[in-house]
């Protein structure tokens, strides 16, 4: 991805817009559906106005008794979508009329909006520090720290159509556990996901977010623009449908490759809200903050992409329906000319062969010669690896040696070519068996991850 130079434009923003304010929040109930919207205000001129919505199959008559966690809830999520609306202009003061924070609790933000706009300071050239970029101050009221005593041990999955989600939902309905897919803007594979693994939409926790047209308009205008912590919003939201639902477990799927900074010697990193030290740092906020009686964790966070795409290759009911390509989203296509595609490509290969990832691609990434650049961000011949939720260095190499190992090729493709030129192949025994501890699997868990790999077919 290119970096652009827009230093200029971000100290001449924050001098016009010296002060972001978080007004107000308000929500309602419709039916099963919980509607909730913000109020951030950057002038006289310039307020936000997002909305989002809820919705939970055979709702629990339970409003009145959550109606604190509620309160708490809405106000949170309030805080985490700021970041979206703050990037704008990159204000140097936030003050929040919504809600209470003290100072840990700011100094948690700070360092999730800092971590989480890495990427977002990177390609827009702008220098700053934690202690420099923004400045939080709270005026309004207290939320109070919520007990849930109707929860059970059932499990929200929230499904984004990809493969990684498709592995947590197979490995718990195949352990006898109890399932509620959460879908967010449902898409053809969201949907079609959840159909294979067959789950009723009926009983899907949705959950529909809309961008308020402003932030899209001023972007047109020069703006600041650029990445933000997704995966840390959906946490949030995970959590409100959990305390709603009385699903004590959210199960999301994120691995320990995502732990791996996108430029090496920094703490940039794509994917840092799917990282350990997001969850660590969530577990504890929530905990504190919110309730202690829920469970967030990422079920896949033992394994690494080779490992879940070692099982996820002896799960064919999904290949057809899952999508990992962003670009592509919008039309459940896959675009076949970018980082995901080839990474997702490479990596199917390793473990189904490369004819047979071309037909689940389309196209065969290993042979077009404009795939070169992000192959070499992919396999570290280039110092970077591309902004994108992709596997480690590791991970990607181990897949090449894999494929090149197959054999059956007349001729060997393109890329598969140039890494066998430029790198050394590796085995990838040790990251197919190995196990990482930094999790927070119980037991019970940690056993379903196990069966998995021990029953996978390579």
């Amino acid at each position: 991805m290119i970096k652009s130079n827009n230093r200029a434009t971000f100290d001449r923003l924050r001098t016009e817009y010296p002060v972001l304010f978080y007004n107000s929040y308000h929500y309602s109930f419709e039916g099963n559906k919980i509607k909730f919207s913000f109020e951030f205000q950057l002038s006289d001129t310039l307020t936000f106005r997002p909305s989002s919505s809820v919705t939970i199959p055979h709702f629990p008559q339970l409003r009145e008794q959550l109606h604190t966690f509620i309160d708490n809830m809405i106000f949170q999520l309030g805080m985490i979508e700021l970041v979206s609306y703050w990037k704008s202009t990159c204000s140097p003061t936030i003050i929040v009329k919504a809600g209470m924070l003290d100072d840990e609790r700011i100094d948690w933000w700070k360092d999730l909006y800092y971590n989480g706009l890495g990427e977002f300071f990177y390609l827009n050239s702008i220098e700053t520090s934690i202690s420099e970029f923004v400045t939080i101050k709270a005026e309004g009221k207290q939320h109070i720290v919520s007990k849930l005593p109707h929860l059970t041990n059932e499990y929200i999955v929230p499904v984004g159509g990809g493969k990684d989600s498709s592995v947590s939902l197979e490995l718990l309905k195949k352990n006898g556990e109890l399932v509620h897919p959460l879908i967010m803007n449902p898409r053809g594979a969201t949907v079609d996901t959840v159909e294979a693994a067959g789950l009723q939409m009926d009983d899907v926790i949705i959950i529909s977010r809309v961008i308020d047209p402003l932030l899209l308009q001023l972007n047109e205008q020069g703006f600041l623009n650029g990445h933000t912590p997704f995966s840390a919003m959906l946490a949030f939201y995970t959590l409100l449908a959990s305390g709603l639902t009385g699903y004590k477990h959210i199960a999301l799927s994120n691995e320990s490759s995502a732990n791996e900074a996108t430029i090496p010697g920094t703490t940039i990193n794509h994917q840092y809200s799917k990282s350990i030290d997001f969850e660590t740092k969530f577990r504890y906020y929530y905990s504190k903050y919110i309730s202690p009686e829920l469970n967030y964790f990422s079920f896949l966070r033992p394994l690494n992409e080779l490992q879940i795409v070692s099982i996820f290759a002896t799960l064919p009911k999904y290949h057809h329906v899952f999508k990992s390509c962003n670009a592509g989203s919008k039309t459940n296509e896959w675009c076949g000319a970018c980082p995901k595609c080839l990474f997702t490509h490479i990596m199917l290969s390793a473990f189904k062969g490369v004819d047979y990832a071309d037909r689940i691609i389309g196209k065969p990434m290993l042979n077009i010669v404009s795939n070169e650049g992000y192959f070499d961000e992919l396999t570290g011949i280039s110092p970077n690896k591309p902004f994108e939720c992709v596997g480690t260095l590791s991970d990607v190499q181990a897949a090449m040696s894999m494929i090149i190992n197959r054999g059956n090729f007349e001729k060997l493709p393109l890329l598969v070519s140039r890494f066998k030129q430029r790198a050394a192949l590796s085995e990838p025994l040790e990251l197919l068996s190995q196990i990482q501890t930094d999790h927070f699997l119980n037991e019970q868990q940690l056993k379903y991850i196990n069966l998995a790999l021990n029953e996978r077919v390579s």
